[in-house]
């Protein structure tokens, strides 16, 4: 008998690793699912990019559904959805609303310059205080905010053609459907 427990241990830690294996083949399997998803939005009063005396709190965006995209000059995947980002806010379908986060306002005005400015409206967050409270932990991230203020729909990662497709748009259209 305890000649063949070694070989009974190899077999179940073996048969360990290959579920382990199994399961990990999931795409989104980095992807935190956020706890906000269903709930109020968190509040916030943030400066625009562009004018920095002007400030805009969660309560001046509600009415209608907006997007809220978290970008940032020094994020190497926010130039890689940026064109996306673009094509999809010339549709106007949504307000897009860009939440800058962690940037030096110099830095991001460049590089809306430079890329073009997809945004209804730009929020700069510098120290990323407001963040905290969205679970933010990382650029690009992505919101579905309803007219109530409620987040309705979230995607950490850059924005692609198939996401918006198979993700943002039927979450926007249930969104829509609700009012």
């Amino acid at each position: 008998m305890n000649r063949w427990l070694p070989l009974a241990v190899f077999f179940v830690l073996a048969a360990l690793l290959a579920a382990g294996v199994w399961m990990s083949r999931k795409p989104d399997r980095d992807a935190l699912p956020s706890p906000l998803i269903g709930k109020p939005a968190p509040a916030f009063e943030l400066p625009v990019l562009h004018d920095p005396k002007h400030t805009v709190r969660l309560a001046d965006l509600r009415g209608q559904p907006f997007l809220l995209n978290v970008w940032g000059s020094w994020c190497v995947e926010c130039r890689v959805e940026h064109p996306v980002l673009t094509r999809f806010a010339e549709t106007k379908r949504l307000r897009v609303v860009g939440y800058n986060w962690k940037d030096e306002p110099a830095d991001a005005l460049r590089w809306l310059e430079q890329f073009g400015n997809p945004f209804w409206l730009v929020l700069a967050d510098v120290e990323g205080r407001a963040a905290i409270d969205w679970g933010i932990y990382g650029a690009p991230e992505t919101f579905l905010v309803d007219g109530t203020g409620i987040i309705r729909w979230k995607h950490v990662g850059a924005l692609t053609e198939d996401v918006i497709a198979d993700e943002l748009m039927p979450a926007l259209q249930q969104v829509e459907a609700s009012r």
